[in-house]
């Protein structure tokens, strides 16, 4: 196992920390043969109800950037609570963005991430309910070649950097519901160095494809409560990033588990911040 230091260079953190999502140009998802061709792949014979009015999901219809399209889920008021979230980008050449799981601290759920969009495409999010429900809702996203954009950075830095995490915190202000003083919310993103190679990206010196070495999984706790966890491939995207909202149960700082498909594993703790 391989201890990462909690510290990350500054130039990391810019245009990773506001992950801004422009909402007021969303789009409704369109028809989608991608779709009916995975969908019982994804959810089985499952019934999915139209969960456009209990969740919300935020995503610009023109991506700046195709290789980190973000893309965020909220619970809105009254709307049952989520055990899991599955995100769908249908056109991709792995659909399943990532799976996550949730604890009862993450309620309501607000979560924010980066995505890679490879051709022009419905961004679905599927939230099954603690009762057991499923959910659908999602958007139409313009964007093309994230999966093969290359690296933003060169292999020799991202592999020096390799693990490196760093919490920011936001102001509580901003949370989705008013809680009693002893179980405040609180608004954190975890920013992870790592390429997250998809496989299909050039090398740019040898134009040969770079081999796929991504973080599969991360882990969040606060004590021994799970907050989340996430289970991705290869269309997360590169420096990963979660922007989260949870219930501080005063149990002690967060603590931050990722592996990669090369069995790395990454550890932080982060105290929670006071505000």
């Amino acid at each position: 196992m391989r201890a990462r230091p909690s510290f990350i260079l500054a130039a990391f953190a810019i245009g990773l920390a506001a992950m801004p999502v422009a909402a007021e140009e969303a789009a409704p998802m369109q028809p989608s043969e991608s779709w009916d061709s995975i969908r019982y792949d994804v959810v089985g014979d499952r019934e999915l109800k139209d969960g456009d009015a209990l969740y919300t999901i935020e995503v610009p219809f023109r991506a700046f950037d195709a290789a980190a399209v973000p893309v965020r889920v909220i619970q809105e008021k009254g709307a049952p609570d989520v055990a899991r979230m599955t995100l769908v980008i249908d056109e991709n050449p792995s659909p399943v963005a990532a799976d996550f799981t949730f604890g009862p601290t993450m309620r309501p759920l607000d979560l924010e991430t980066r995505v890679r969009v490879d051709a022009y495409s419905n961004v679905r999010a599927i939230v099954e309910t603690v009762d057991g429900d499923t959910y659908m809702t999602g958007r139409f996203v313009r964007a093309s070649g994230g999966c093969s954009a290359p690296a933003a950075k060169d292999a020799e830095a991202a592999l020096a950097n390799l693990g490196q995490m760093k919490m920011r915190w936001f102001d509580p202000a901003n949370a989705t519901e008013v809680l009693p003083q002893s179980r405040a919310q609180r608004t954190a993103q975890i920013m992870l160095r790592h390429p997250n190679y998809s496989g299909l990206q050039r090398d740019q010196v040898t134009h040969l494809f770079v081999p796929a070495h991504f973080v599969d999984r991360v882990e969040i706790r606060q004590g021994d409560e799970m907050l989340f966890t996430m289970e991705g491939g290869i269309s997360i995207s590169e420096d990963p990033a979660f922007r989260f909202t949870f219930v501080d149960t005063g149990d002690g700082p967060l603590s931050v588990v990722a592996h990669d498909t090369e069995g790395e594993t990454f550890e932080g703790s982060f105290s929670v911040a006071t505000m």
